[in-house]
C-alpha cells in the first residue's frame, strides 16, 4: 500500500514504478531465522562416538562428530557442552580446538562415585549416539576483556579447557602469549603429557610447566603443590594477567589464596564452575541445628518424594523420574531455576543468582538443598 503523501515528493513515479517492478520477496525469514539459531545455538545435539583415545591409566578423550557429518556449531575455547546419558547429565569443556568443527573431544577422567563420567569411560563404544547441548559457558578467553597474555592453574582433568586453548593458539596462531602451570599426582597422571610438551617447543608464545605432587625417580621438574612461591618461580610476575583456574574444587580456596598472597586482584582470577559443593554443610550459611542426612519431603506439582537434605534439589528431582532442564550444574548456568514455594532451602555460595531471585523465591536446584519440607515450582 501506498503512503498517500508519496506523490507529493520529486521523482515519486519513478520510484513508486522501480518498486512495483521489483521480484517479491518470496522468502521465508522466519525460517531462515530459525535455521541460523538451531547452527549456532541447538537446543539439543545428536552426536556419535567416532574414536576413543587412551590418554592416562584413569582418563580417556571421547571424540564426537555430528550423524550429518557437517561442521559442528562453533564454539570458544574453554566452553562446555552437557552430556545427557542414564537419566541425568553432566558437563564436560571441550578439549579440541575451535579452528577444527568436524568434531568435539571430551577428556573424562575417572571419579571415585562418578556416575556419568565412570560410566563414559567403562561404556562409551564406537557409533554409539549421545545427546548433548550446544557448546555453553562463560569460562573462555576473550583477548579484548582478558587480554593477550594469559595465566592457567590445572589439575587433573581440567587441563582440558587449557588445552583447547592452546590447540587454538598453535592451529590459528594469534598474537597471544599463554603459560599453563599443570598440576598432576604423578608422571604417569599428567594428561597431554607428550603434545603439550610438542605445542611449547614449537611456538615461543606458549609455556608449559608440569607440578608433580609425588615424583618418582628421575622426575627433574617442579615438585609440591601450586603454592605462591611455585607459580612466582615458574610464571615470574604476574603484573594483572589474567589467570584462569580449573581443576578439583579443592584447588579453588588454595589457588586463590595463593594468588591473593602474590597481590593478585580477585577480578583478573577466573574460575570454571565444577560441580555442586562436596559438602553443602561447610558453609558458613549452612544451619547448625539440622542433620545433613534426615530426609524432608519435597513436592514437585503432583509428585511428592523423601530426599536427604545434603542431596542437591536436581539430582532428587531426576531420582525420581522428573528433569528440568540443566547444563552447568554447577549453579552458573540458571537453567535449572526453580522457585520455593514453601519451606526452606539451602542455596549454596556457588549460586550465581540474580538480585530479584531472594525477593522471589528463585534458586538454582543444582547446588540447592532442602533444610525443610519444600514445594516447588518448576
Amino acid at each position: 500500500m501506498k503512503h498517500p503523501l508519496a506523490t507529493r515528493f520529486d521523482g515519486a513515479a519513478e520510484i513508486l514504478a522501480e518498486i512495483d517492478a521489483r521480484v517479491p520477496d518470496t522468502r521465508d525469514h522466519l525460517a531462515e531465522t530459525r535455521a541460523t539459531i538451531d547452527a549456532y545455538h541447538p537446543e539439543r545435539l545428536r552426536l556419535v562416538v567416532t574414536d576413543i583415545i587412551d590418554e592416562t591409566v584413569s582418563t580417556k578423550t571421547i571424540r564426537l562428530e555430528g550423524l550429518d557429518k557437517k561442521q559442528l556449531p562453533p564454539f570458544l575455547a574453554g566452553q562446555y557442552i552437557n552430556v545427557f546419558i542414564d537419566g541425568t547429565s553432566r558437563p564436560y569443556a571441550i578439549s579440541s580446538s575451535p579452528a577444527r568443527l568436524a568434531r568435539y573431544d571430551l577428556t573424562v577422567r575417572r571419579v571415585r562415585g562418578g556416575r556419568v563420567s565412570n560410566l563414559l569411560l567403562d561404556a562409551a563404544r564406537i557409533g554409539q549416539v549421545l545427546i548433548t547441548t550446544g557448546p555453553m559457558g562463560t569460562f573462555h578467553h576473550n583477548p579484548l576483556f582478558h587480554g593477550r597474555d594469559a595465566v592457567f592453574l590445572a589439575g587433573g582433568s581440567g587441563v582440558a579447557p587449557a588445552m583447547s586453548m592452546i590447540r587454538e593458539i598453535a592451529e590459528r596462531g594469534p598474537d597471544r602469549s599463554f603459560h599453563l602451570v599443570y598440576g598432576s599426582r604423578d608422571a604417569s597422571d599428567i594428561i597431554f603429557g607428550p603434545e603439550l610438551n610438542e605445542i611449547a617447543a614449537a611456538h615461543p608464545g606458549i609455556h608449559v610447566d608440569h607440578v608433580i605432587t609425588e615424583p618418582g625417580t628421575g622426575w627433574t621438574g617442579a615438585t609440591g603443590f601450586l603454592t605462591a612461591g611455585t607459580i612466582a618461580r615458574l610464571v615470574g610476575e604476574l603484573d594483572g594477567r589474567m589467570v584462569y583456574v580449573c581443576g578439583p574444587q579443592a584447588l579453588y580456596p588454595y589457588a586463590l589464596e595463593q594468588l591473593t598472597a602474590l597481590g593478585h586482584p580477585r577480578k583478573r582470577i577466573r574460575f570454571e564452575a565444577n560441580g555442586a559443593p562436596t559438602d553443602p554443610t561447610v558453609q558458613s550459611h549452612w544451619p547448625t541445628d539440622v542433620d545433613p542426612a534426615a530426609e524432608v519431603t519435597v513436592t514437585a506439582g503432583s509428585v511428592s518424594f523423601r530426599t536427604p537434605r545434603n542431596r542437591p534439589l536436581l539430582d532428587a528431582l531426576e531420582d525420581n523420574g522428573i528433569r528440568p532442564e540443566a547444563a552447568c550444574r554447577s549453579g552458573e548456568c540458571s537453567l535449572c531455576r526453580v522457585r520455593i514455594l514453601k519451606g526452606e532451602v539451602h542455596t549454596a555460595e556457588e549460586a550465581k543468582l540474580r538480585l530479584s531471585d531472594a525477593q522471589f523465591g528463585y534458586t538454582h536446584s543444582c547446588v540447592a538443598y532442602p533444610i525443610s519440607d519444600v514445594e516447588l515450582s518448576l
